[in-house]
């Protein structure tokens, strides 16, 4: 007998009986959002890189290592590297193109090293709220998460209506973390 409260939906990678899939809105963003994923990712629920994806109308993920080696990018004519690192700078007219890492920190610092293409970007540094529950521990205070990182950068670009049904689906996904009993990256809370 399969114990169902284990079995994966296929598609958001959550357990199925607290499947996201019915919470992930279609938004339609007109800066294109390319996401270079690191091959750990591809199969881990607390990506949330994928939940971007599947809820932004112009978005790809793009995997790095394992068994297809070196990320293949498109062309990244008129991209910003969204990336802790560097000056704050923010761009006087609006990318074609957002690159983000979806990777832990410690891939995506070797991610950045790896891919020439994306050493030659203009980067933009956001903070993102560390205040707020998450699926992972944030390595310091303005880190985030990839799904974070897009919302508040496309918010920049876009406005609040393409950003905060982002956030509400990274919020439905801690929430439903929690649900399964996996421990929660909650700052609020003593510890």
């Amino acid at each position: 007998m399969t114990d169902l409260g284990h079995d994966r939906c296929e598609r958001c990678l959550f357990q199925r009986r607290v499947c996201l899939c019915a919470d992930i809105p279609r938004i339609d963003n007109r800066t294109q959002i390319v996401i270079v994923r690191h091959h750990l990712e591809r199969n881990r629920s607390s990506n949330s890189g994928r939940l971007a994806a599947m809820a932004l109308t112009d978005c790809t993920i793009v995997d790095h290592g394992g068994e297809v080696g070196r990320a293949q990018l498109p062309p990244l004519e008129g991209a910003w590297l969204v990336y802790p690192q560097g000056e704050v700078v923010v761009p006087t007219t609006p990318p074609r193109q957002l690159v983000f890492l979806d990777a832990t920190w410690s891939q995506a610092r070797r991610m950045y090293r790896k891919l020439d293409a994306l050493r030659g970007l203009p980067i933009l540094r956001l903070a993102i709220d560390a205040s707020v529950p998450r699926l992972r521990e944030s390595p310091a205070p303005g880190f985030g998460s990839t799904i974070e990182a897009v919302a508040a950068a496309l918010r920049l670009f876009e406005g609040d209506a393409v950003a905060d049904p982002l956030l509400r689906l990274f919020q439905h996904a801690v929430d439903r973390a929690e649900m399964t009993g996996r421990m929660v990256n909650d700052p609020s809370r003593v510890r």
